[in-house]
C-alpha cells in the first residue's frame, strides 16, 4: 500500500493520541496534534478510513485498524532508532535530532532497519526516554510517574521527558538534567507545587510545576 508522508504522519498521530485513553479520538483532538484544522482532519479521515488504516464515523471519532496500527508503529519505531544512531553515533544533541528523524523514519527499507537495530546494539529507548518498538511491535511503557508525584525526602531517576519542545530539551541541558540523572525532593512549593530538588547529588534548583509534570520518572 502506496502512502503519502502526510497519511503516514496521521496515523502515527492518531495511534499516540491513543496511548492516553481507549475511547474514540475526536477530530479535534488529531487537529491539535497535527497543528491543522478539523476540517482538514475530516477530509484525511475519509480517505484512510476508504484504505482502511482507521475506523471513522463522523462525529464519533476515530480508531486505528490494525493494519493501520502496524504502520503508525512501524514509523515510531523508525524513528526511534534514527534518533539514536544520530546521538550515539553522529553526535547530535537531542535537541536537534527530531526533525531530522522524521524525514528519514518514511524511508521504506525494512531490511535498512532491521540492521540499524543490529548495528545500534538493539536500543530499547530513545534519547529522550520514549521506547523502541521492537521487531514485531511490541512496546514496553515505563511506568508513568511523573517528577510532581514525589513527594519531600522522595527520590527518582529520569526515565523520560514528556516534552520534547527543543526550548524545554535545551533548558534541561542547561541546568544538566538528562535521562538517567537523579533527582531528590528536598522542597515542595504548597503555593505554586513547584520543587526544589537536587540533582545527581550536586546542583540544586527549583522546578516549576510545568517542569516537574513533563520529567517522568521511576522511584528508588
Amino acid at each position: 500500500m502506496v502512502l503519502s508522508t502526510t497519511e503516514e504522519n496521521y496515523l502515527k498521530a492518531i495511534f499516540k493520541l491513543s496511548l492516553k485513553g481507549p475511547e474514540n479520538i475526536s477530530t479535534n483532538n488529531i487537529a491539535a496534534e497535527t497543528q491543522t484544522t478539523a476540517a482538514s482532519v475530516s477530509d484525511m479521515l475519509k480517505r484512510l478510513s476508504d484504505k482502511q488504516l482507521v475506523a471513522y464515523e463522523k462525529y464519533k471519532g476515530v480508531q486505528l485498524t490494525d493494519t493501520g496500527r502496524n504502520i503508525a508503529i512501524e514509523l515510531i519505531r523508525s524513528h526511534r532508532l534514527w534518533e539514536v544512531f544520530l546521538v550515539d553515533k553522529l553526535g547530535y544533541k537531542w535537541d536537534e535530532v527530531h526533525v531530522i528523524a522524521e524525514e528519514l523514519e518514511h524511508i521504506k527499507t525494512p531490511d535498512l532497519i532491521s540492521r540499524l537495530e543490529v548495528f545500534l546494539g538493539y536500543p530499547t529507548n530513545d534519547p529522550h526516554g520514549d521506547p523502541i518498538p521492537d521487531a514485531e511491535g511490541n512496546i514496553h511503557h515505563h511506568e508513568p510517574i511523573s517528577l510532581n508525584e514525589l513527594q519531600v525526602a522522595e527520590k527518582g531517576i529520569v526515565v523520560r521527558v514528556g516534552e520534547q519542545s527543543v526550548a524545554f530539551l535545551q533548558y534541561l541541558d542547561r541546568i544538566k538534567l538528562h535521562i538517567g540523572s537523579r533527582v531528590d525532593v528536598l522542597e515542595v512549593n504548597s503555593y505554586d507545587n513547584s520543587r526544589l530538588v537536587r540533582i545527581n547529588s550536586t546542583e540544586s534548583v527549583f522546578l516549576s510545576e510545568k517542569v516537574s509534570e513533563n520529567l517522568i520518572v521511576k522511584r528508588i
